[in-house]
């Protein structure tokens, strides 16, 4: 595993634990002034940036946002880590395809994992593409947020979860790492509950069954059977009957 490898967290899209956290506990000291941290964006201190971009993966205010976007060119690799949560934090839609230019040309996977978790957060369509690619071709940890960008971003239009599916069903079925299998069988059962009983469905189905009874790791299984229950999709509610009275799950 290369430097760039990334540790994988077992979290959903809505877990705290992939943000960047706030130094301070809630309750111990009050919340950076948005005023000071605005000015601190811009200032020539690279520590000064890394601070406000920092307070900004907290604080939500529209006035950041023209200067975060600036920051992602930042030389300092931690700083932009810092501002693409924060814009996965205060979104807008002049973020997106700087934010797609970033995931393009970043060589930091750091920074490329902040970028799939903003990209996700867009709620824009424009951001489905390059989360595929990422799904298909990242290091491990960016494709595990790729795969939950995706259930969040694919269900805007109909062929974006169509287009979203089959690269899902591939990571669930060939991924090494069991973490990003288990949340491509969370996004299939997401984008599942969006689509009408026809063939990609039943592939999806399929895929998630195939995981349910084959894949070796327990959270996959476990994430396969939660996701087939959400659907309610008779065959697989009618195989996670049987696995179960045959003690297998």
């Amino acid at each position: 595993m290369n430097s760039d490898e990334l540790n994988i967290i077992e979290a959903k899209p809505d877990s705290s634990l992939d943000r960047v956290n706030s130094a301070n506990s809630v309750g111990e000291i009050p919340p950076p002034d948005p005023e000071r941290m605005l000015e601190l964006l811009k200032s020539t201190a690279a520590p000064d940036r890394m601070l406000a971009a920092r307070a900004f993966c907290e604080l939500e205010d529209r006035r950041s946002i023209p200067l975060l976007i600036e920051l992602l060119d930042d030389v300092c690799p931690l700083i932009r880590v810092s501002t693409t949560y924060a814009l996965g934090r205060n979104t807008d839609s002049t973020a997106v395809e700087p934010l797609i230019e970033l995931l393009r040309k970043d060589f930091n996977g750091y920074v490329r994992k902040g970028i799939v978790w903003a990209l996700g957060n867009s709620k824009d369509r424009r951001a489905v593409r390059p989360l595929i690619q990422a799904l298909k071709t990242d290091i491990s940890a960016v494709r595990l947020w790729a795969a939950s960008g995706l259930a969040q971003v694919a269900p805007l239009e109909y062929e974006d979860i169509i287009a979203a599916i089959p690269p899902l069903i591939y990571g669930l079925r060939r991924d090494d790492i069991a973490p990003v299998r288990s949340n491509c069988a969370w996004a299939i059962g997401q984008l599942c509950r969006e689509l009408p009983s026809n063939v990609v469905y039943a592939t999806a189905i399929d895929a998630l069954i195939e995981s349910l009874v084959e894949d070796d790791d327990f959270s996959v299984k476990d994430d396969a059977r939660s996701a087939i229950l959400k659907v309610g999709d008779p065959a697989g509610l009618q195989m996670i009957e049987e696995l179960e009275f045959e003690g297998l799950i």
